[in-house]
């Protein structure tokens, strides 16, 4: 995401930069020795209101300049602070428990003043967020690595965390190459097959078994289409229309599960802004939030956050805020009614079916003229004719080849 040259600078003073993996930070005690190690990515999403009783959505990345002032450091409690920004900053409270050492709690603080991340905001006061994270069980002299992306939601931010890897308590001025795992990257062993002791064979005649015939996991049907549009008060026209059949891919630990998503039932919520638009839809057993963005040219889905149950009734969350996908222009729709499919995390793929959005620009409640995808287009029966005549090409190039060899080998032997 970042691509910054891989150097580390020691933070006495408390400077961080950005690696091309995350924000790398060392904080360093009274005696200059290393007591809090610190390399994570983290992305806000902030709902604020703007005049008219409305609210806009802000995507914020950490950025690549940050300092720690204000970390701390003891043998039972640490604190990270990571500021950023025009008064803004990100920090975890550890506290040792036993042999073991957990977060206690993550506060976001966001400047609302700061107009280049909070546009036409009515406030401009530092508003805090406090939450609690999962992260507990860190045995002492280790760091706590977490790969996979963890979404933390409250009422009005969303924290995405993911490549994490911390460790509060640094002994030896130096981190721990001793790693304790979070549980969503620790992989699912399945229980070896019960064995029995063997029986003696039955002295009776019996009539064998029928072998049992194995069933195939049954395929999903198509998930069925809806119809979906956010208004931005009850006696106007729609502002954000959609159409489309979602199926979700889940990966949990070794399992791969699919579901459709059921329009049948669903509660709609969301915003039109200038620059930014929302669309939630939920079901019995799924929250799905969809952010798309504008450059005033060209719209896109710019964020994804999925949150639900599987038929096992396993809990999951996944958001990705930095994607770019179903791109049109502004006052256009965009569609691809192909079945298309997108890997949105390492745990999370999304398929479409019968896709079409318009974010921004909607008149008179109905949608604009279509951009269509390339799957959709005429140009994408060229593929394969291309494939199969680069492929005749060069099964032709090697027949001339292989001709004019053998001709060169018969001229030297008629030669001795």
């Amino acid at each position: 995401m970042y691509r910054y040259a891989a150097f580390v600078l020691l933070l006495a003073s408390g400077i961080a930069v950005q690696l091309s993996h995350g924000v790398e930070v060392r904080v360093t005690d009274s005696e200059d020795k290393l007591c809090i190690y610190a390399n994570v990515m983290v992305n806000f999403s902030v709902s604020y209101e703007v005049s008219g009783n409305k609210t806009e959505t802000a995507e914020i990345e950490l950025p690549s300049k940050v300092t720690t002032n204000g970390s701390d450091c003891s043998s039972t409690s640490s604190m990270l602070k990571i500021n950023f920004g025009e008064g803004h900053s990100w920090s975890v409270n550890f506290t040792i428990n036993g042999s073991n050492y957990e977060a206690d709690s993550i506060t976001f603080a966001y400047n609302l003043g700061d107009k280049s991340l909070f546009p036409n905001a009515t406030s401009n006061d530092t508003i805090p967020v406090i939450v609690t994270p999962e992260i507990s069980g860190v045995v002492k002299d280790t760091c706590y690595s977490c790969k996979s992306s963890d979404t933390i939601e409250s009422k009005m931010v969303n924290q995405t965390l993911w490549n994490v890897l911390i460790q509060a308590f640094v002994s030896n001025n130096s981190k721990s190459e001793n790693i304790t795992s979070c549980a969503a990257d620790v992989p699912v062993t399945p229980a070896p097959p019960t064995t029995h002791a063997p029986t003696a064979a039955p002295t009776t005649k019996t009539t064998p078994a029928p072998v049992p015939t194995t069933t195939p996991t049954p395929t999903l049907p198509p998930p069925s289409v809806g119809n979906y549009s956010v208004k931005r008060d009850e006696n106007s026209t729609a502002c954000l229309l959609a159409e489309f059949g979602l199926r979700i891919g889940v990966k949990q630990g070794e399992k791969y599960q699919e579901m459709n998503f059921d329009p049948n039932g669903t509660s709609v919520t969301g915003k039109c802004g200038d620059n930014s638009s929302d669309l939630v839809v939920t079901s019995n057993t799924m929250t799905i939030m969809l952010t798309f963005t504008n450059d005033t040219k060209k719209f896109r889905l710019h964020a994804l956050n999925i949150t639900g149950k599987t038929s096992s009734g396993a809990v999951f969350s996944e958001a990705n805020t930095n994607l770019s996908l179903w791109e049109a222009a502004v006052g256009a729709s965009y569609m691809c009614n192909k079945e298309q499919n997108y890997t949105i995390t390492g745990a999370l793929t999304l398929f479409t079916f019968n896709l079409r959005v318009q974010p921004f620009g909607v008149k008179k409640g109905v949608f604009s003229t279509a951009e269509e995808c390339f799957l959709d287009s005429d140009l994408s029966f060229l593929v394969p004719i291309a494939v199969g005549v680069a492929l005749s090409f060069l099964i032709v190039l090697v027949l001339i080849s292989y001709l004019i060899g053998r001709r060169k080998s018969r001229t030297g032997y008629q030669s001795v």
